[in-house]
């Protein structure tokens, strides 16, 4: 108590003083971050300019932005976007919530882990992309195919990373919890969520990459229905449109970027104890 009544004390304005609200800088890493993108930038655009490449198959960088402008004004793209994302969050959903359940009770249940354990570790090792067929002959093509593809690509790296996290748990704990004889569901949201959540997260990240990865592999690959930003790259590639899709590839790679950082600031904002 009293650590929070100093730490309090520390964040309070001392009275007759004005304390000027913190201004947004550029950190030094984001900044660094710039500088290939930028030399790339300025490489593309003189080669192109000295026609040093073929502009029917490397347009120039002024090119991908007239077809950008053209593209983002259209409605057909942002109902792409939408149906992409969608997809993306629905599978992302229902794979990463089955694979926490299973791997906390893969790594606390011993039924489980004798019943479930040998085939988890066998299915996983077969490729994801190695799914597609089996599922697009008994589901087709539909949004149902990819969202079941998408929840796949999830699982395994949380489900593992979840596992990982509850077997890193220390013994002792586990003993204290069952000499004060704590209840099941007190046991597992006071002392194993929190003790696996930064595995947990882990594994949360590293499926939603996965995720995206088959959002855009699912459209290119079950691309007979629907509308989305594989089908973007798609229609570039039968259209022989290089700007377009070079703008496919830019727009894929900054959603999931940006889903990255979003899952990188909700994890700093509910493991805030760690520090």
């Amino acid at each position: 108590m009293s650590e929070l009544i100093l730490e309090e004390h520390k964040t309070t304005a001392l009275p007759g003083k004005n304390i000027a609200a913190p201004v947004w800088k550029p950190s030094k890493t984001a900044l660094q971050a710039l500088i290939v993108p930028a030399l790339f930038i300025l490489l593309w655009s003189t080669a192109s300019y000295l026609n040093w490449i073929d502009a029917k198959l490397i347009p120039s960088p002024w090119d991908v932005v007239v077809v950008a402008s053209k593209t983002l004004s259209e409605a057909q793209f942002w109902q792409g976007v939408t149906a992409s994302l969608s997809r993306n969050f629905i599978g992302y959903a229902v794979g990463a919530s089955l694979g926490v359940v299973f791997g906390m009770l893969l790594g606390t249940s011993r039924f489980v882990q004798w019943f479930f354990a040998p085939g988890f570790h066998v299915l996983r090792q077969v490729s994801l992309f190695a799914w597609l067929p089996l599922i697009s002959t008994f589901l087709g093509y539909g949004n149902f195919a990819k969202i079941l593809f998408i929840s796949l690509s999830v699982f395994y790296p949380v489900a593992l990373h979840s596992l990982e996290g509850v077997s890193s748990i220390s013994n002792r704990y586990r003993e204290v919890a069952q000499v004060y004889q704590f209840p099941t569901t007190y046991t597992y949201r006071k002392l194993i969520l929190p003790a696996a959540s930064p595995q947990i997260f882990v594994g949360l990240q590293l499926g939603l990459i996965f995720a995206w990865l088959a959002t855009i592999g699912s459209e290119f690959l079950l691309a007979h229905y629907g509308v989305g930003l594989g089908n973007l790259v798609i229609r570039g590639r039968e259209q022989f449109n290089v700007p377009l899709i070079l703008l496919g590839m830019l727009v894929i790679g900054a959603v999931g970027l940006i889903l990255n950082r979003l899952l990188v600031a909700v994890e700093q904002r509910l493991l805030t104890w760690q520090k």
